[in-house]
C-alpha cells in the first residue's frame, strides 16, 4: 500500500509566515461533525454508500461484512444488557459503548491472533474479538473479579481504570517485542492500546508515546475520540486535532470515521503491518461519539446538547452497514431477523449469568496480587480474616 500524503508527517513544518488559524477554525478542525475534517479516512457513508479510498481502500467479501454486521449487533446487545443490570442494581457501574461499535470491531478484526490488546474500560467489542465472552466482563463491574480471563492465552490485557496507565504498559511490552525480534517482517508482533480522548491529556501517555517513538516500538495507539472526555469536550483539551499531535513525536498520525467499521479495519490493518515491519508506532484518532453517558453515574444532559446526540445517531455505524447489505444485496430479512434472535439469546445469557454470579470468598481480595507467595501479603490476609471471623453470625 503506497504511504498516505495526508499523514502530517514530522518533516511537514508549517512556514513561519503562514497565517495562524482562528479561534474558530480550531474548534471547527476538533469538532467537525459534519465530516470530521478533510483528512478523514471513510470507505462506508453514512447514507451506506461504498466510496474508495487511494491508500486506505479494501476488498470486503459479502460474508465478511455480514461477520461485522454481527459482530456489532451482538456486541451492542450485551452493552444494553448490561446498562440495564446496573440500573437494575446488579452491577455496581457499566461503562457503554454505544455508537463506538465500529471502531472497535473494525480494530479488533484487524488485529492477528499474535498480536497484543492494551484496553481502558470501555473496550467490550475489542474484547469480544479477542474470543471473550461478554459475561466474563460482568464480575469486574459488579465487584467479584478482577480479570476472568488469561491475558497471554487471548492476547488481550486486563482492563485498565487509571486513565491512560495502560499506555505505558503496552509500550514496555511492544518494546519488549521489538527487543526479542518479533519485528522486522511481514510475520512479525504488533502490540495495539485503546484510550480516549481525555486520556491524551494524561502524562502517561505522552511518555508512551515519547518512549514508542524512541525505540520503534510496533505499537498502534488508538485513540477513540468520542468528542467528550466526561464532561469536557475535545476542544477543551487539545488546540489540534488529535491526530495531528504524532507529528509532534515524529511518527504518523491518521484520522479515520469511527463509526465506519471498514475504515476502521482498513486503517488499523495498515498501521499493524507497519509497525510488524519494524517501522515504528503509528497514532489513530478514531472520530466518533460517545451516544450514552460516560458511566452509568454519569448524566450527560448536564453539559451537552441533545440536538448534538440527534445529530450523530444519523451517523449510526450499525445503520449504515445495514443499508449497505440490503443495496448490494448481500443480505435479506432472514439474515438480520437471525442476528436479533442470537443478540436476544445472548442478552438472556448475561442477564441470567450475572444475576447468579456467586460472591467471592472473604480472602479472593488477596488472591492474585503477585505472581510469587509474599509473606507481608499473606500476614495481611491473616489479620484480615481473623478480624472477619470475629463476625461470624451477622453481628456487625
Amino acid at each position: 500500500m503506497s504511504s498516505p500524503e495526508n499523514w502530517a508527517h514530522p518533516d511537514t513544518v508549517p512556514s513561519a509566515t503562514a497565517a495562524k488559524p482562528t479561534a474558530e477554525q480550531v474548534i471547527a478542525g476538533l469538532r467537525a461533525t459534519d465530516e470530521g475534517g478533510a483528512d478523514l479516512v471513510q470507505l462506508l457513508t453514512p447514507e451506506g454508500e461504498r466510496v474508495q479510498h487511494p491508500d486506505f481502500d479494501i476488498d470486503i467479501s459479502a460474508e465478511e461484512l455480514r461477520g461485522l454486521y454481527r459482530d456489532m449487533v451482538l456486541v451492542r446487545r450485551a452493552d444494553r444488557e448490561a446498562n440495564a443490570l446496573q440500573r437494575k442494581g446488579q452491577l455496581g457501574l457499566w461503562v457503554p459503548l454505544l455508537g463506538q461499535e465500529a471502531a472497535q470491531i473494525g480494530a479488533g478484526r484487524a488485529m492477528r491472533p499474535e498480536d497484543m490488546a492494551f484496553p481502558s474500560y470501555r473496550e467490550h467489542g475489542i474484547a469480544w474479538t479477542r474470543g471473550i465472552h461478554p459475561k466474563q466482563i460482568l464480575g469486574i463491574f459488579r465487584g467479584v473479579d478482577n480479570c476472568p480471563w488469561d491475558p497471554i492465552e487471548h492476547r488481550f490485557h486486563p482492563y485498565t481504570i487509571v486513565i491512560g496507565n495502560q499506555v505505558l504498559n503496552a509500550t514496555g511490552y511492544a518494546m519488549g517485542q521489538k527487543f526479542d525480534g518479533k519485528v522486522g517482517d511481514a510475520d512479525g508482533e504488533a502490540t495495539i492500546c485503546f484510550f480516549g480522548d481525555g486520556a491524551t491529556s494524561q502524562g502517561d501517555v505522552h511518555e508512551g508515546f515519547v518512549w514508542a517513538a524512541v525505540y520503534d516500538a510496533p505499537l498502534v495507539f488508538f485513540c477513540q475520540n468520542n468528542q467528550w472526555a466526561i464532561s469536557e469536550p475535545t476542544e477543551r483539551q487539545s488546540r489540534l486535532p488529535l491526530y495531528q499531535r504524532a507529528r509532534g513525536y515524529g511518527f504518523p498520525g491518521i484520522r479515520v470515521d469511527g463509526n465506519d467499521v471498514l475504515a476502521s479495519l482498513a486503517v488499523t490493518r495498515w498501521a499493524l503491518e507497519q509497525c510488524r515491519e519494524g517501522n515504528g508506532p503509528v497514532l489513530i484518532e478514531a472520530f466518533t461519539y460517545r451516544m450514552d453517558a460516560h458511566t452509568t453515574s454519569d448524566d450527560p444532559s448536564r453539559y451537552r446538547l441533545s440536538d448534538e446526540t440527534e445529530l450523530w445517531k444519523l451517523k449510526d455505524p450499525i445503520e449504515r452497514v445495514k443499508v449497505h447489505l440490503v443495496k448490494q444485496q448481500w443480505a435479506d430479512q432472514d439474515f438480520f431477523d437471525e442476528v436479533e434472535r442470537e443478540s436476544e439469546a445472548l442478552a438472556v445469557e448475561i442477564r441470567d449469568h450475572c444475576v447468579n454470579l456467586p460472591d467471592p470468598p472473604a480472602e479472593r481480595i488477596f488472591q492474585d496480587v503477585y505472581a510469587e507467595p509474599n509473606p507481608v501479603l499473606e500476614a495481611q490476609r491473616d489479620e484480615f480474616l481473623a478480624y472477619h471471623a470475629g463476625f461470624a453470625g451477622g453481628e456487625h
